[in-house]
């Protein structure tokens, strides 16, 4: 049977290939069926429709039993399985989809206390769109969240000095090597994220912490992801990072492969994650 690490590869070399929605059509249906039926393995799949230009674009949802009968409100967690034009998104954002699937796997095999709901979100890189459809309509319905979690690149690290950079100001508190994970929530969240960062760190990697106010709108830097429209809604979210540009000089490039990923980080993330989740 294949460890952790092995199979957040094997997702990888799946997921890892053009797959803008307009101009790798091909890619993008490849890796949202592959998304699909790793998650039917563990319940029924729905599809969350929402249109962009006279075009209908899917989130993927999947919704696990768990352990209390209780009201209790879900916790979401949510990647972006489209990538920009012209790169395979090895980091962007397949490191966070990869991660995704292994979680629906150990959270389908031991429930958790909580109601966990997994979505695969389209159209981040246009916007938010995809994230931005479902936030507005779980608000429209009235649905509470007991936190959202976005896992946003999740497998660059360089422990070189100085690798590691920060919008103004925040390096005088967080460290200039980027070998850690970065968690970064609106206030609500302080709780939880002290408490995930403290399990990464169990599991064997760094973690910093990062709570930000009013939204976000003060740092730009901390809402390029699918947490935001979820902030701006209200709701508990929190974004799980690499830092991405901050740190990778493959962002958002054609360079941005498989072979630049620290595995190793990536499965500590993982596996920091699960446990941290778990004990929410």
């Amino acid at each position: 049977m294949l460890d952790l690490k092995e199979r957040l590869h094997t997702h990888l070399t799946q997921i890892v290939r053009d797959r803008d929605p307009y101009l790798a059509a091909a890619g993008h249906f490849y890796v949202q069926q592959y998304i699909r039926q790793q998650l039917e393995q563990w319940g029924t799949v729905e599809t969350h429709e929402f249109q962009v230009r006279g075009k209908t674009h899917h989130n993927l949802i999947l919704n696990l039993p768990f352990l209390n009968k209780g009201g209790l409100p879900p916790i979401l967690i949510g990647a972006h399985y489209d990538a920009v034009p012209g790169t395979p998104g090895a980091d962007d954002n397949a490191t966070g989809v990869a991660v995704l699937l292994e979680l629906a796997k150990a959270f389908a095999a031991e429930p958790t206390k909580y109601p966990v709901r997994f979505v695969a979100f389209d159209m981040e890189e246009y916007g938010m769109l995809g994230s931005q459809q479902y936030a507005a309509d779980l608000r429209q319905q009235g649905q509470p969240l007991r936190l959202m979690l976005s896992l946003e690149m999740l497998g660059y690290c360089d422990p070189t000095p100085g690798s590691q950079r920060y919008p103004a100001g925040l390096e005088r508190f967080y460290p200039n090597r980027g070998d850690f994970i970065g968690l970064i929530g609106n206030l609500p969240t302080i709780p939880d994220l002290i408490h995930l960062s403290r399990n990464i760190r169990k599991a064997g990697t760094p973690s910093e912490w990062l709570p930000v106010p009013n939204r976000g709108l003060i740092v730009p830097q901390t809402r390029l992801s699918d947490h935001s429209p979820f902030w701006d809604r209200g709701y508990r979210a929190m974004m799980v990072t690499d830092t991405s540009f901050m740190r990778n000089p493959h962002y958002h490039q054609a360079s941005d492969r498989i072979e630049t990923l620290d595995l190793d980080f990536l499965t500590g993330v993982c596996r920091g994650l699960t446990s941290g989740i778990r004990s929410l």
